[in-house]
């Protein structure tokens, strides 16, 4: 088992490069077998989620060369195939190739995805999609079946603004989707598809409509910088950071992230690709309510609750979507802090001065939160169940030891 030891208190300077998006990433690869031809992709984080989605192509017979963050991929040799359940359930992105492989070859057989456990996920959203569009849908188990002997435009509504459901939708080649997602990710997904011929307009608004095309050539395509990661290390700067620089971002993407660190009182330098944070003399208390792109993501939740541990009197965390999102807060208590949760809120009050013990990453951002947590709490920290860590963060070890922090990822 990987754990990572953590010394806590040491002052963070210097630079952070953000990696590509993991989230965009996950989407992008899947995408990419609708290509009659080779398409090449950088900016490519180097993370296990990448390796499994490798993993997928690999199996079902496509070409890939990868080089650090560039990957090729010809898709002209893969075969339509059932996924199996031991490389589906390696991640939850993996549900991208029942929309791709369904776009491409009409039909469709893979396992309920895998991923976090961080509440109630199911893909219902999805396969009432593909319904819509004319596919019809049996399952098995956790076995998926879609088949469809043709696809026509539909005009869909999504109950929910889900971001997966919108980019599987959208591979499927849906005609409008309305409420759709606005994440980044969901545009630089269909910018991608467009670079390969695609029609699609309103990307990055609620409504997403998409024109049919008859074939779609490869390309080459950037995935963009990976706005969770520059939040958590913006986080991170707050906490313990003495003009710590987070560059190649895009600031807008995580402008309700920087104007929660303003109000609490950190010091934040806009650049036009970075900020720049330090640590205040102290924190005002707040209150987050997490929403949707362009509300306060779900994803930086976790690791903004350290910030708030440190505080001046009583912060609130409002979750709203996903339920089993506070799995990390037992874990920051034991390590001293004094938050309160009922239903779907937490209160903490602060601020508490945190100690190292042994504690565990229960899913990705938890793990992230419990880094944060680690870096400024007295004495040592050891964190296992890292595995959820290095599916979303490229070298995070590497990154915050050449700013300063003592991690040490070790093998017991």
């Amino acid at each position: 088992m990987k754990v990572l030891e953590i010394t806590g208190g040491k002052e963070l300077t210097g630079t952070i490069r953000v990696s590509g998006s993991k989230n965009s990433c996950v989407a992008l690869i899947p995408a990419a077998i609708l290509a009659d031809g080779n398409v090449t992709i950088c900016n490519v984080p180097e993370i296990t989620d990448t390796d499994a989605l490798s993993e997928i192509l690999e199996y079902l017979g496509a070409g890939i060369k990868r080089d650090k963050e560039r990957i090729e991929i010809d898709p002209t040799t893969l075969k339509n195939k059932a996924i199996p359940e031991r490389i589906s359930k390696k991640l939850r992105a993996s549900y991208y190739f029942m929309g791709s492989l369904l776009g491409k070859y009409k039909h469709v057989e893979m396992y309920f995805p895998g991923g976090c456990s961080i509440g109630e996920r199911p893909i219902n959203l999805h396969l009432k999609g593909f319904e819509s569009l004319g596919a019809t849908v049996s399952n098995d188990g956790d076995k998926f079946v879609v088949d469809a002997k043709e696809l026509h435009g539909a005009n869909i509504y999504l109950d929910i603004a889900s971001v997966g459901a919108t980019i599987n939708i959208m591979l499927a080649a849906a005609r409008v989707i309305d409420n759709a997602a606005q994440e980044p990710e969901i545009v630089n997904v269909a910018t991608f598809l467009n670079n390969m011929g695609a029609k699609i307009r309103g990307a990055g608004t609620n409504r997403v409509v998409i024109e049919g095309v008859d074939e779609l050539s490869g390309c080459f395509h950037e995935v963009i910088p990976d706005r969770i990661e520059a939040g958590t290390y913006s986080i991170i700067g707050a906490l313990i950071g003495n003009n710590l620089k987070i560059d190649n971002i895009i600031p807008e993407h995580i402008e309700s992230l920087t104007s929660k660190l303003l109000e609490v009182g950190v010091d934040v330098e806009l650049g036009d690709d970075y900020l720049v944070v330090s640590k205040p003399k102290k924190f005002r208390p707040t209150k987050i309510k997490t929403l949707g792109y362009p509300g306060f993501p779900t994803d930086l939740q976790q690791p903004f609750t350290v910030l708030l541990t440190q505080c001046e009197g009583k912060s609130k965390v409002v979750e709203t979507i996903f339920e089993n999102r506070f799995m990390h807060i037992p874990y920051l208590n034991k390590m001293g802090a004094n938050i309160q949760v009922e239903n779907m809120e937490a209160t903490v009050s602060g601020p508490t001065e945190l100690k190292g013990c042994e504690v565990e990453a229960t899913d990705l951002r938890a793990g992230a939160c419990m880094v944060a947590a680690a870096l400024i709490a007295d004495g040592v920290t050891v964190i296992t169940n890292i595995e959820h860590i290095l599916r979303g963060y490229e070298d995070i070890v590497e990154k915050l030891n050449k700013v300063g922090a003592k991690i040490t990822l070790k093998e017991i």
